[in-house]
C-alpha cells in the first residue's frame, strides 16, 4: 500500500490516472517494443548504448505523463550527434513510425489528444534520444 501513495507523490493524482490509462490503451505496446529493441541492441558490444537507451526510453514510455524532455547540460556535441545518426539508422526510424501512427490513431477523438501529444513527445525523443533526458515537471 505505501508503493500506491509513493506513485501519487511523485506523479499526483491526475497523471498516475492518466499514467494508467496509457499503459492501458496501449502503453504496453510502447514498452514491448521498446524493451524487444533494447534485448536485440544489447545482443552485440557496439549495441550496448543504445540498448541502454532503449532501456531508458521504456520506462518513459511505460509512463509519460508528469515527465518532460530537457537537454543535458552540458550538450552532448559531436559525439551525440554521431550516435544520434546512428539511432536513426538501426531502431529510431521504426520507433518515430509507431509513434507517430499511434498518435493519428488517438487524435481521431478529442479524449484521446492528450494520449497523442505524449506519443509526439516520444517520438520526438525515439528520434534523437543522445542529448536529452527526461525529468519530472515540478
Amino acid at each position: 500500500m505505501a508503493n500506491v501513495w509513493t506513485l501519487i507523490a511523485e506523479f499526483g493524482p491526475m497523471n498516475l490516472l492518466l499514467n494508467l490509462l496509457w499503459f492501458v490503451l496501449g502503453g504496453w505496446i510502447v514498452l514491448l517494443a521498446y524493451l524487444l529493441g533494447a534485448v536485440l541492441l544489447c545482443l552485440t558490444i557496439i549495441g550496448i548504448p543504445f540498448g541502454v537507451q532503449c532501456f531508458k526510453l521504456s520506462v518513459l514510455g511505460a509512463a509519460p505523463f508528469g515527465r518532460q524532455i530537457r537537454e543535458r547540460e552540458p550538450p552532448g556535441g559531436v559525439i551525440a550527434l554521431i550516435m544520434n545518426i546512428i539511432w536513426i539508422l538501426l531502431p529510431g526510424l521504426e520507433l518515430v513510425i509507431l509513434h507517430l501512427v499511434l498518435a493519428a490513431v488517438f487524435a481521431i477523438t478529442i479524449i484521446g489528444l492528450p494520449f497523442a501529444a505524449q506519443h509526439l513527445k516520444l517520438a520526438r525523443l525515439a528520434l534523437i534520444p543522445f542529448g536529452f533526458r527526461a525529468v519530472s515537471m515540478d
